[in-house]
């Protein structure tokens, strides 16, 4: 008899025991829960927010100018969506009567059809974006452009009276 320091024979019901240990252990570690940032607490969404969110209501009419620029440059806007990273304020104007609204605006809406279902694409594509406008109860299908203004400053217009998101 022969006595080998260090060594334990080997036993298959022992490799057995190891295999199950492992795979009980991957179990429960897919069963527990995930730890990350939830998004149900309003601290959470200004953190991820980090600007001053403003509403306010016009008449279309009054920002026809203003809008009909936007929606002509919300191809490029949608784009410069997915590149920002931190804004310093984002200011939403609600366009109450923009189905009774100036014929150049409806027509330029027809026309960038393509380019606004870009930007809300590109909005609900990007935690920023979306929880400011989230946070104020505004439904992403509403938005019809968004305006870049000075520094870090957003303007997105929203088709509908605030009341009725």
């Amino acid at each position: 008899m022969s006595m080998t320091i260090g060594c334990r024979p080997w036993r298959p019901e022992t490799e057995f025991h190891w295999i199950a240990t492992l795979a009980l252990a991957a179990a429960l570690a897919l069963q527990t829960p995930l730890l990350a940032q939830g998004l149900d607490r309003e601290e959470a969404i200004d953190a991820i927010v980090g600007s001053d969110v403003k509403t306010e209501e016009v008449e279309a009419a009054s920002a026809t100018d203003r809008l009909v620029a936007a929606i002509a440059a919300t191809a490029e806007n949608a784009e410069r969506v997915r590149k920002t990273f931190s804004l310093e304020e984002v200011d939403i104007v609600f366009l109450q009567d923009l189905d009774k609204g100036p014929d150049g605006v409806r027509k330029v809406l027809a026309e960038k059809e393509s380019a606004i279902a870009m930007l809300r694409e590109a909005i609900e594509g990007s935690a920023l974006f979306y929880h400011a406008v989230d946070s104020r109860s505004v439904m992403v299908r509403n938005i019809v452009a968004l305006e870049y203004g000075d520094g870090d400053k957003v303007t997105i217009f929203v088709e509908g009276p605030q009341d009725n998101q």
